[in-house]
C-alpha cells in the first residue's frame, strides 16, 4: 500500500509537470500575440507527450573526455531531490504521504541537496560551458538559499512548528501573506532564484553559454533535467501556497462549510488552485522580466535581499513579543 501510495503521488505530479509546459507555451503565446501549439491534440493539449518521445528518441551523446557515471548520475539525483520534496505535502486533512514533524527542515535539506545534481552535470561534461553554467546555477542556488531559509525561519517563528499541516492549521483564521507581505516578496525571488526562472536564468544564458550545465546533456538525461526543473516549479508553488495562502483550507468563513455529498475532494481542488496562481506567476515573470546580468544577480542578494530578510528575522519576534500575541 506505501508503494501504491507513492505512486498516486508521482504519477499526478508527473503529468502536472507534462501539462505545466504546455501552459507555460501558451500562456507565453497569449503575452506575445502568437498562436502557441495548437496541432497536436486539440488545442495543443498532447504537445507535451510528442516532446517528450521525440526527447526520448533522439540519440543519447556523451562527450569523449566526460566522467560517464557522475555525467548519468547527476540528471537523475536532480529529479529524485524534486520528486522527494513531495513526501511530505499535505493535499488535504490526512492526505500526505508523510505527515513528518520536521517537514520544513525536510524540504530545505532537499532544495540544498539539488545543487550537487547542477554542479555534477556541469563538471563531469568536461565542457567549459555546462562548467561555468553549474557553477553560475550553483552559486545563484547557494546565495538565495539564504534568503529562502530566512523566510522560513520568519514563518517558524510566527507559527510556532515546523510541521506543515499544522502551519495550515494556524492559518484558519487569518492567511500569513496578509501580516507577512514583505516576506512573502522575497521569499517568491528566492524560489525564481531556486528554479533558475527568468530574470535569474543566467546558467542558461544561450547568448553566453549555449544551454548552460546541461549543453552537452541529451535524450533521457535532459529529460530528466527538464522534469526536476519543473517539478521544482510545481513544487515551490505548491510549498508557497501552503505557508502564505493557507494550503487546502478554504478562504476564511468559507472554510467551515463541509461538503460531503461531492465526489471531488475540495480541499485538494483547493490546493491546486491556489498552486495554479504561483504557477501563472512563474510564467509571467518570464514573458515580462529580462535578464540581469550576474553580478546584478549576486548584488541584488547580498547588499539588498539578504539584508532586508535579516532584519525582518529581528523584527517579526520583536512585534509578536512586543505586542503579546505568542500563545
Amino acid at each position: 500500500m506505501y508503494v501504491v501510495n507513492v505512486l498516486l503521488i508521482i504519477l499526478p505530479v508527473l503529468l502536472a509537470v507534462a501539462f505545466m509546459t504546455i501552459i507555460e507555451r501558451k500562456q507565453l503565446a497569449a503575452m506575445q500575440r502568437r498562436v502557441g501549439p495548437n496541432t497536436v491534440g486539440i488545442y495543443g493539449v498532447l504537445q507535451p507527450f510528442s516532446d517528450a518521445l521525440k526527447l526520448i528518441l533522439k540519440e543519447n551523446v556523451i562527450p569523449a573526455q566526460s566522467n560517464k557515471i557522475i555525467f548519468y548520475l547527476a540528471p537523475v539525483s536532480s529529479l529524485i531531490c524534486s520528486l522527494l520534496g513531495w513526501g511530505i505535502i499535505p493535499f488535504g486533512p490526512g492526505l500526505s504521504i508523510s505527515d513528518f514533524s520536521l517537514g520544513i527542515l525536510y524540504t530545505l535539506a532537499l532544495s540544498s541537496l539539488g545543487v550537487y545534481g547542477i554542479l555534477f552535470a556541469g563538471w563531469s561534461a568536461n565542457s567549459k560551458y555546462a562548467f561555468l553554467g553549474s557553477l553560475r546555477s550553483t552559486a545563484a542556488m547557494i546565495s538565495y538559499e539564504l534568503v529562502l531559509s530566512s523566510a522560513i525561519l520568519i514563518i517558524i517563528l510566527v507559527t510556532g512548528t515546523l510541521n506543515l499541516t499544522s502551519i495550515i492549521e494556524f492559518q484558519e483564521s487569518i492567511w500569513l501573506i496578509i501580516p507577512l507581505l514583505p516576506v512573502f516578496i522575497f521569499f517568491f525571488l528566492s524560489i525564481l532564484a531556486e528554479t533558475s526562472r527568468t530574470p535569474f536564468d543566467l546558467q542558461e544564458a544561450e547568448s553566453e553559454l549555449v544551454g548552460g550545465f546541461f549543453t552537452e546533456h541529451s535524450s533521457v538525461p535532459f529529460v530528466f533535467f527538464f522534469l526536476s526543473e519543473y517539478s521544482s516549479i510545481v513544487l515551490f508553488s505548491t510549498l508557497t501556497s501552503i505557508l502564505f495562502l493557507g494550503g487546502y483550507n478554504l478562504p476564511f468563513i468559507f472554510n467551515k462549510v463541509i461538503i460531503s455529498d461531492l465526489l471531488v475532494n475540495i480541499p485538494s481542488v483547493v490546493l491546486g488552485l491556489k498552486t495554479c496562481i504561483f504557477c501563472f506567476f512563474f510564467v509571467w515573470f518570464r514573458a515580462t522580466l529580462p535578464r540581469l546580468r550576474y553580478d546584478q544577480l549576486m548584488e541584488l542578494c547580498w547588499l539588498y535581499v539578504l539584508p532586508i530578510a535579516v532584519s525582518f528575522i529581528v523584527l517579526t519576534p520583536s512585534l509578536i513579543l512586543g505586542l503579546g500575541l505568542f500563545i
